[in-house]
């Protein structure tokens, strides 16, 4: 059953990426890292729904979503970019196969970081990161969502890398097998995996040829 969410905040989180919290319905219930189907609540949008995850924990009052906006797209995200306090959107039942299963690595590209922001969030509220690592790939260092977070979140490796800023200090290039090779001393944990669909595949196969199970690597499908 669809429910109609009102925007309560929006706030710039970089140049392109905003955190907006709505009302939560009552029975609205998820666990960290699933996702809801959002449409615009106005003519012309309520058919073009989008997959967006809460980034707020199950038991807050409120549920906080960070989204990041592409205007060259002429769609959704960015039409959700110039929401105002007030707007609405409808929102459908919670869904989604990533959840934490226990320590391990998560790899994100870009927008894929949303379904980790809850699952760290919650480890580190309960000082539980200790064998957890983050490997967050972009194209520039202003791309990188929530970067002063992930800093501060005690016991969490972090590894950044970006592929079009050669003026950046970070590592250049992309999350390929080779990179992989050298920063991943133990293929046998969990592997946490979410961003644009060429690079969820050329992971989760990289993954693979480097000796992760295929069961422990945990993606979003179908979308």
């Amino acid at each position: 059953m669809p429910d109609t969410l009102t925007l309560q905040q929006i706030a710039p989180v970089t140049h392109d990426t905003h955190r907006l919290v709505f009302d939560r319905p009552e029975g609205f219930e998820f666990t960290p890292g699933q996702a809801t189907h959002m449409a615009l609540d106005r003519d012309g949008w309520r058919d073009k729904d989008r997959p967006f995850t809460m980034t707020s924990q199950p038991d807050e009052p409120m549920l906080e979503f960070v989204i990041k906006s592409y205007p060259s797209h002429n769609g959704v995200t960015q039409q959700i970019g110039m929401m105002e306090k007030g707007d609405k959107v409808i929102a459908q039942d919670p869904v989604g196969a990533i959840s934490d299963r226990g320590p391990g690595v998560f790899i994100a590209g870009g927008a894929g970081i949303t379904p980790f922001i809850p699952i760290l969030r919650k480890r580190a509220k309960a000082e539980n990161l200790e064998g957890c690592e983050l490997i967050f790939a972009n194209k520039t260092e202003d791309d990188i969502i929530l970067r002063d977070e992930w800093n501060d979140m005690a016991g969490l490796n972090v590894h950044y890398l970006v592929s079009d800023d050669k003026d950046s200090n970070l590592h250049h290039g992309m999350v390929d097998k080779d990179y992989l090779q050298t920063t991943i001393s133990d293929f046998d944990q969990w592997f946490y995996l979410c961003g644009p669909g060429k690079m969820v595949n050329s992971v989760r196969e990289s993954l693979k040829s480097l000796g992760a199970r295929a069961d422990r690597i945990v993606t979003e499908e179908g979308w």
